[in-house]
């Protein structure tokens, strides 16, 4: 059991207790400061060995308490100095780092000892260096026996923080430590970790605690958090030896080929309208708190993943979208009004739908922005990080993150991850982002253009999303309407956030470096869990797709037939619904500048009355007598001056005649500019048939236009009204929607109020509507406003209810055929790349045993976990190939340009299972029948019989 260190702070030093070492004293440095007060290891020893019989009496008894009382006393009793210590957090992190740093190729040799048994076979026994006989007795942690020390046997040439770790103990520092955790403890802790990712240091470190019948204190919090870093770092180190011995560490090769499915093309496959459809979406859980009152970051370590992409990457995109000026919604803050610390210059720079032009971003883009705008306001100041942005493709395997720096979900992130996506990854490529519709737009006005043309690549928004965006976004941009996505919804990003979002508490508070470590684990983790249930996924969808078709099909043909349709005709009216509201507008461009002429005629005309009005009042103020206007001349008042109510009135309308009067010369010389543009060489009269014909327009123009805009905004909203009807769809789903469609609601109001006013210009007057009644149509045809528009869509017939939702299915069925086609070209290759790396683990695995590498445990161990994963896919793809109504191949076929197969590694031909026998794979099928135990136990009894 380690001795209950003591530290306490002070301006002039630090109390140490003596035969103790704090965990962050950076090994070396702390030893060589202690060994400057002649206080060195001989010495400790030499204490160790005094106080040692008096404390084995204690130990073996069964009073433990009173023997951490009395190690805690004698610690603060005697051999305690006052060290002063002038050292930063800053610069112990950093000796701490680097004091570990050349040790660790060394401790990676000692794991490899320790986790995978004896060296390899072929090693002669005088290259084993032979144990010192005087082992080394040090404090340990260890949850599984709870011992409170253990004998160190020493090896010649060899260090002793790897005797540690060959002995399966880790140093809480690399030299001259006086504390060491088991691995298994550390091993258990990152377990719990993978699948709880919301477990803290702080909960594990009081478990321990418990276990040795001992008060939490954070010291022993931080000695474990710094030994978990460490341990983390030689697995990382571990993983990437097995990555090269498997061919699988060239740059960007987990993103481009964790999925099969999307990456592992094969000879003479049906391809697919997309190569890969990708999801990318922001969020922000993963915050991380700024640092406050001045205070500088103490943790400066990078940790390295090929899951983040570099701040220096995302910035080169940080200029090339400009936040506009003017917004038709509130746009972000630039600084919050909280925020009292100096945090840097604030940012500029524009989000995502600020690159598109306005007719494009118009409806959809104002309400993200304001919806992010809101969000935002909340975090921004109290954060560094505020997030991240994530890129998966639609089987859920993360590509890449990046982090979001002090701001929101600005255009900079989509277009980093856009530009890695189309340079990493060939092919055509469908986008799902929430704001779609408009960011393609902002793609197309920005460097990445000519990529992103030339790879056929588009955009969508994900299905449950799109039902808040415009009904005329939803024509071109929800999946529903594209061809070739088949059932896919994508809304991958909001799944894995959903499960991400455990690790808030945790990162929260956490340091940079530690910070991507948490992710970078979570996320290897959640590849893993999804890798493992991919088959299951598109065993999923293909019953879903098969159910679609089984339900649907025949009371769409029974619809179409009532109707008098085909599906050719019916695919012809949804193009033109598309269109209709492609191009609804308000009214007819052509009279536009007979309009302006007239309107200036008219304003002239207006100006000049009400200039004669004014004149006449001003004279009518004259003084007079009798009747008679007399003019006279009075001197300037002196003293005091005082306007009575009379004086201040005629100066007023003078004033206002004066104004009236620049008007009027202003409105006549853009009179005359007109008639000299338009060559009009007579002024047009009130009485002249062109004239009145205009004005007739004009005084309907104004109501045709509120009645356009009422009209597109009703039919708008009653058409996503329809949405909320959808089967299967949740109370809590039609709360989102309802709410998300509140916006628009209160734009129809507004224009209720504007059409009421333009209708009782007209003459005769038009009726008024009610805002009661508008908002709660329910069908097109209640909205009998209709008939007075130009673009009446009532007499339209994809108008009507029955041909919409016959139209509604046939999309479904046309996708449930697409998902079909998308599975059985996935399966296939899920399937082939199975056989083919069983073919690869059995040739590596074969290799390193021949060749003595110490890395053939750590291979194998992860052979083991992907041939678990695999057995499970196989079992799925069989229960695929078993269904009734598939339609593909059951059976592997080809990698693009990969070689044939040897026959020698268990591949005995076409349709067998590949590296998993038949026997075990029916095997596996007819336990997976009888629940999820049994699959659990097939698996275990599968890997128990495999040869490697």
């Amino acid at each position: 059991m380690p001795k209950a260190a003591t530290k306490k702070s002070h301006s002039k030093g630090v109390r140490v207790a003596a035969p103790t070492h704090h965990a962050l004293d950076s090994g070396a440095e702390s030893f060589q400061t202690i060994k400057d007060k002649k206080l060195g290891m001989k010495a400790l020893q030499e204490e160790r060995k005094k106080v040692g019989p008096r404390y084995s009496q204690l130990k073996n008894s069964t009073d433990e308490l009173l023997v951490y009382a009395l190690q805690s006393l004698r610690n603060f009793s005697e051999g305690h100095r006052i060290v002063k210590d002038t050292r930063t957090w800053s610069s112990r992190i950093k000796n701490f780092d680097e004091n570990w740093k050349p040790r660790l190729p060394l401790l990676v040799e000692a794991y490899l000892r320790y986790r995978y048994a004896s060296p390899p076979p072929d090693r002669s026994a005088s290259d084993i260096p032979e144990p010192s006989p005087s082992p080394i007795t040090i404090d340990v942690l260890d949850i599984y026996t709870c011992q409170s020390t253990a004998s160190i046997p020493v090896s010649e040439g060899g260090t002793f923080a790897e005797d540690l770790v060959a002995a399966g103990y880790l140093g809480t520092t690399p030299v001259s430590p006086s504390l060491a955790i088991s691995l298994k403890t550390l091993e258990l802790f990152r377990c719990i970790r993978l699948f709880k990712p919301s477990f803290s240091t702080e909960a594990f470190t009081k478990l321990l605690c418990h276990q040795y019948y001992i008060p939490y204190r954070r010291y022993y919090r931080t000695l474990l958090a710094d030994a978990f870093d460490i341990y983390l770092t030689i697995l990382d180190l571990v993983e990437k030896r097995v990555m090269e011995r498997l061919g699988r560490d060239v740059p960007d090769w987990r993103a481009q080929n964790s999925c099969p499915c999307c990456s592992y093309e094969l000879e003479g496959e049906e391809p697919g309208a997309h190569w890969r459809m990708i999801c990318i979406d922001g969020n922000n859980s993963l915050k991380r708190l700024a640092t406050s009152q001045g205070r500088q970051t103490g943790d400066m370590r990078t940790f390295e993943s090929d899951y983040f992409l570099p701040r220096a990457f995302v910035d080169t995109f940080a200029n090339e979208v400009k936040a506009r000026q003017r917004q038709s919604k509130p746009d972000l803050p630039v600084e919050s009004e909280d925020d009292d610390v100096d945090q840097g210059p604030r940012t500029r720079e524009g989000f995502p739908t600020d690159g598109a032009s306005d007719e494009v971003s118009a409806p959809c883009a104002s309400n993200w922005k304001a919806a992010a705008a809101d969000e935002v306001k909340k975090m921004w100041g109290m954060f560094d990080e505020t997030g991240i942005f994530l890129c998966a493709c639609r089987h859920a395997m993360v590509l890449w993150v990046a982090d979001m720096v002090r701001s929101g979900e600005l255009a900079k992130y989509a277009l980093a991850m856009t530009s890695r996506v189309n340079e990493k990854i060939k092919g055509k490529k469908m986008f799902g982002y929430d704001i779609g519709c408009a960011f393609e737009d902002t793609v197309l006005h920005s460097i990445l253009r000519d990529l992103f043309l030339a790879s056929g690549s588009r955009f969508c928004v994900p299905a449950f999303h799109g039902y808040s965006h415009s009904y005329r976004c939803q024509c071109h941009y929800h999946p529903n309407a594209i061809q070739g996505v088949g059932l896919e919804d994508f809304e991958t990003a909001e799944r894995i956030f959903a499960r991400s979002n455990e690790l808030a508490s945790v990162v929260r508070g956490a340091s940079v470096y530690r910070r991507h470590l948490f992710i970078d684990m979570f996320f290897r983790q959640h590849d893993r869990d999804r890798y493992a249930n991919m088959a299951q996924m598109l065993h999923g969808n293909y019953v879903q797709a098969l159910e679609v078709i089984e339900t649907q099909a025949e009371p769409v043909a029974a619809m179409l037939e009532n109707l008098g349709l085909t599906r050719e005709k019916l695919a012809d009216l949804a193009k033109e619904e598309k269109t209709c509201f492609t191009t609804l507008k308000d009214e007819d461009p052509t009279n536009v500048h007979t309009v302006a002429y007239v309107e200036a005629l008219q304003a002239l005309q207006k100006a000049k009355d009400e200039l004669l009005e004014v004149s006449e009042r001003f004279r009518r103020r004259a003084p007079r007598e009798d009747g008679v206007v007399q003019l006279t001349f009075l001197a300037p008042r002196s003293g005091p001056v005082g306007y009575d109510s009379d004086l201040s009135e005629t100066r007023k309308l003078e004033t206002r005649r004066r104004h009236l009067h620049d008007r009027v010369d202003r409105l006549s010389a853009e009179v005359a500019s007109i008639e000299a543009d338009y060559n009009i060489e007579t002024r047009w009269q009130p009485t002249d048939f062109l004239y009145r014909q205009t004005v007739d327009y004009i005084a309907t123009r104004q109501y045709q236009r509120a009645l356009g805009k009422l009209q597109r905004l009703v039919i708008l909203r009653l058409f996503e009204l329809q949405k909320l009807n959808i089967a299967r769809t949740g109370y809590k789903v039609r709360t989102y929607l309802a709410k998300s469609l509140q916006r628009r609601c209160k734009a129809i109001r507004r224009a209720v109020e504007e059409y009421n006013v333009a209708a009782r210009e007209l003459q005769p007057p038009r009726p008024t509507v009610d805002w009661d009644k508008v908002s709660h149509y329910s069908f097109i045809e209640e909205f009998s406003l209709l008939q007075d528009t130009r673009n009446d869509i009532r007499s339209k017939p994809w108008a009507s209810s029955d041909i919409r939702e016959a139209m509604r299915l046939s999309r479904r069925i046309d996708r449930a055929y697409e998902e079909i086609t998308n599975c059985n070209r996935e399966i296939r290759r899920l399937h082939m790349a199975i056989r083919d790396e069983e073919i690869l683990f059995r040739n590596t695995l074969r290799q390193l045993r021949e060749d003595g590498d110490p890395a053939h445990g750590a291979v194998e161990e992860y052979c083991k976990h992907r041939r678990a994963a695999n057995a499970r896919n196989m079992a799925y793809i069989e229960r695929i190939y078993a269904l009734k109504g598939f339609t593909g191949i059951p059976s592997p076929g080809c990698r693009l340009g990969a070689p044939e197969p040897n026959d020698d590694v268990g591949v005995s031909g076409e349709g067998e299972t590949d590296g998993v026998s038949q026997e075990l794979e029916e095997e596996a099928e007819e336990r997976l029948e009888d629940g999820a135990s049994s699959e659990v136990f097939a698996i275990v009894e599968y890997l128990a019989r495999l040869t490697t």
